[in-house]
C-alpha cells in the first residue's frame, strides 16, 4: 500500500492479503496472518484542515471495534459509557463466557476478555497515511508477551471477504466524522469502547523505562492519561501498554 500511495492512489481502496508472512507490527515487530485471518490496509490522504494524522489510530480503533462488535453482539461492550447506535444488526452467535468484554486498549489493540484480537499500525507516506489493521478471525498466534484470541475461539465464524466489507464501511463512516466533526466524537466513542477508567496499566516507554498507573482517559489529542500512585497524571504519547 505504501508503494501505491506514492503512485497517487486515492482514498477508499483497501488492499487485503489472503496470507501474510512478512508483515510489520509496531516497533519493528514481525507479524504474520495465516489464511482465514484479516490483514488489510487503506489510505488516507491528509487535507489541510484535517485533525492530526496520529489521531487516525483512534479512528481505526473505533472502526475495528464497531466492525467486530457486529459479530459479537452478546459480548459486553467497552466500559458501558455508550455503544455505537449505528452498529449493524447481525444474527446472535453462541454466547461467550461471562466477562469476555470487547474493549479497546491504547494505542492500537482490540481485546476480548483481555486477550488481543486485533492490532493497528499507521505509516506516513508523504501526504498520506497508510492504515493497516489485522484481525484474528480464524486463528491466533501464541505470543510470549501477551495473550491472544480469535473470533473462532469465541465460536464465531465470519468469512474474510464479509468482514472486509463490514470494516471498510465502518472505517469510511468514522473517517467522515473525523474529517467533518474533528477528533472530539472519535475520542468520545473510543473511550466508550475502551476498558474502564481506573484499569491498572503498565506503559513501556520508548526509552526503555516502565510506568505503572491507572487508566485516566485520553487527552484532547488522543494521548494516554495515566494516574500514578503519587496522584500525578502522566501524559504518554508513545509506548507499549499492558493490562496489569
Amino acid at each position: 500500500m505504501a508503494a501505491l500511495a506514492r503512485t497517487g492512489l486515492g482514498e477508499g481502496v483497501w488492499l487485503c492479503a489472503e496470507r501474510q508472512i512478512a508483515g510489520r507490527g509496531r516497533l519493528g515487530r514481525s507479524w504474520s496472518a495465516p489464511p482465514g485471518n484479516f490483514a488489510g490496509s487503506t489510505l488516507v490522504r491528509m487535507r489541510r484542515n484535517d485533525p492530526a494524522a496520529a489521531t487516525l489510530a483512534l479512528v481505526a480503533g473505533v472502526a475495528a471495534w464497531d466492525a467486530v462488535s457486529a459479530y459479537l453482539p452478546s459480548v459486553p461492550q467497552g466500559d458501558g459509557l455508550g455503544a455505537s447506535s449505528e452498529r449493524k444488526e447481525q444474527p446472535s452467535p453462541a454466547p461467550t463466557k461471562e466477562g469476555d468484554g470487547l474493549a479497546l486498549k491504547w494505542p492500537n489493540d482490540l481485546l476480548v476478555g483481555g486477550e488481543k484480537l486485533a492490532g493497528i499500525l499507521l505509516e506516513r507516506v508523504d501526504d498520506a497515511v497508510v492504515v493497516g489493521i489485522g484481525v484474528n478471525l480464524s486463528h491466533h498466534p501464541d505470543l510470549p508477551d501477551r495473550a491472544t484470541t480469535s473470533l473462532a475461539a469465541h465460536r464465531v465464524e465470519v468469512a474474510v471477504a464479509i468482514f472486509a466489507e463490514t470494516l471498510a464501511e465502518s472505517f469510511g463512516r468514522w473517517l467522515a466524522r473525523w474529517r467533518g466533526e474533528g477528533i472530539a466524537p472519535i475520542r468520545q466513542q473510543w473511550l466508550a469502547a475502551a476498558h474502564p477508567v481506573g484499569t491498572a496499566l503498565t506503559a513501556r516507554l520508548p526509552d526503555g523505562t516502565a510506568v505503572e498507573g491507572l487508566f485516566a482517559g485520553l487527552g484532547s489529542d488522543g494521548a494516554l492519561l495515566l494516574r500514578l500512585a503519587s496522584g500525578e497524571t502522566r501524559v504518554i504519547h508513545a509506548g507499549d501498554v499492558f493490562l496489569l
